[in-house]
């Protein structure tokens, strides 16, 4: 069975909600050449089917020949920046269209759930919700809440309510807490977001809060940032400089085996540095799809890693996910 874990969705419920009073949410659809586009942090993205649409969503998986797609919202429409109040009203439309996509077609389709980060009491209520009546196993949060790290003490609660309710948290950014020199060429998206994982797995490593969260899965977009790539310069640092030792003694070699991440480096032998650096039992499909930053073929770029095993595809094609959704 081969398993998306990173494909994301707009739900009815949401474009709806949007269409019909789109001041409150702070965004809004445009019409261009006959179709709809939306934004609410960069550029326009159109609106397809496949955002909305069960059948089209299923479609497209079998056209490029995935079995399953673990659906969340758009980073658009995570919605951080909104009130409390408008935040979880926002969140629970979310979650329930979420949910009726997922009941459309549940041998297609999982479903993740998405709160309103920026009250964290509203969001462990919904996330209590949402396990209780939607039997999500995932939580997508961003990398980053409104310029504060996820590992920011006033977090913890939610952090903690998902490592108790046994999710993992699906980690994907939509804006970076490094600014400047990003505003030109899409860097925001090519650097910006690659950097923002980075940072909020630095955060987490050195803060202490993985010491604290022994049982948290985080499940990183975009394979894993730099993180894969600079691993050995965070553990070098952690042993010759105090700054890092200052809330734990833990290497971060050994907290790197906390993160799962997906395969979508765009490039074979960087996803064969990945799988040799974390394993394939921490190495799962990512597409992004609908958005344009996803493979063109999520299968074949898999099978084109360099010396990929019988065994290490299993893990990345399906295993892992499985073990991540409780379905192993």
């Amino acid at each position: 069975m081969k398993i998306d874990l990173h494909n994301h969705v707009v739900p009815p419920t949401i474009v709806d909600a949007i269409a019909a009073n789109p001041s409150r949410y702070g965004t809004k659809f445009e019409l261009k050449d006959g179709k709809r586009y939306f934004s609410v942090h960069g550029p326009l993205a159109e609106l397809k089917p496949e955002f909305y649409d069960v059948d089209a969503k299923v479609a497209w998986l079998d056209r490029v020949g995935l079995d399953v797609a673990v659906i969340s919202v758009g980073p658009p429409i995570y919605f951080y920046g909104l009130s409390p109040e408008v935040g979880l009203e926002a969140a629970r439309l979310a979650n329930d269209g979420i949910a009726q996509m997922v009941a459309r077609r549940p041998e297609r389709l999982r479903g993740m759930a998405h709160l309103p980060m920026q009250d964290p009491d509203a969001a462990v209520t919904e996330l209590e919700r949402v396990v209780k009546e939607h039997k999500f196993k995932g939580v997508e949060i961003g990398t980053s809440i409104e310029g504060e790290p996820l590992a920011h003490p006033k977090f913890r609660k939610v952090l903690r309510a998902i490592e108790q309710h046994g999710c993992f948290i699906f980690a994907h950014p939509y804006q970076c807490l490094a600014a400047g020199g990003m505003d030109d060429y899409y860097l925001s998206n090519f650097v910006g977001f690659p950097l923002d994982t980075t940072l909020m797995v630095s955060h987490l490593m050195f803060s202490g809060a993985l010491d604290e969260l022994k049982q948290l899965r985080i499940l990183c977009a975009h394979g894993g940032g730099y993180v894969p790539y600079q691993i050995g310069r965070f553990v070098h640092g952690h042993r010759v400089r105090p700054e890092p030792r200052k809330h734990t003694q833990t290497s971060p070699r050994d907290l790197l085996r906390r993160f799962y991440f997906d395969a979508l480096t765009h490039d074979a032998k960087a996803a064969r540095h990945l799988i040799n650096m974390v394993g394939a039992d921490r190495v799962v499909i990512g597409t992004d799809h609908p958005f344009d930053m996803g493979p063109d073929d999520p299968v074949g770029s898999i099978d084109a890693i360099p010396g990929l095993t019988t065994q290490e595809r299993e893990q990345v094609y399906g295993l892992t996910a499985r073990s991540l959704l409780g379905e192993g």
